[in-house]
């Protein structure tokens, strides 16, 4: 998934960012942390535990489906004026081969910033040594609230 470079309103978009991490009480449960935050750019990690398998051993969906909403809704808030945020209107999740080992890399991007609304896309990578498998994409649309 390519890039495609915005400039944010506000200066200050990964100092906020750092801040509303502090209350991010799920993903802190499910150790998903960012790793690259840039304007209109996410990108998080987790490593696969056992907590995050489903019955036959494959990365549960809503783990797939999580991790997909916060990196496109923080790629959306790195675009936001000071004193908005953003949250999910819409959320659409491709389920193409299940992740079972190693590690996720969720890469989430704005594809079309609006004033209201922001079009996001994301794209989840199992990465487990050398393999890197897409295991999901998603789509979603985040609507602009005022904080």
């Amino acid at each position: 998934m390519e890039k495609i470079l915005y400039e944010s309103p506000d200066p200050a978009f990964r100092e906020n960012i750092a801040e509303k991490l502090t209350r991010q009480f799920f993903m802190k449960l499910m150790d998903f942390h960012l790793t690259k935050i840039e304007s209109g750019w996410v990108e998080g990690e987790l490593l696969i535990e056992q907590k995050h398998l489903q019955q036959h051993y494959f990365v549960h969906g809503g783990v797939m489906a999580t991790v997909a909403d916060i990196v496109m809704g923080f790629s959306a808030y790195t675009l936001c004026r000071k004193g908005q945020g953003v949250v999910t209107a819409d959320l659409k999740i491709n389920y193409l081969l299940p992740a079972t080992k190693g590690k996720i890399l969720a890469l989430g991007r704005v594809r079309k910033a609006g004033s209201k609304l922001f079009f996001c896309e994301a794209e989840i990578w199992a990465i487990n040594g050398e393999e890197r498998l897409l295991t999901n994409t998603a789509e979603s649309l985040m609507s602009v609230v005022e904080i």
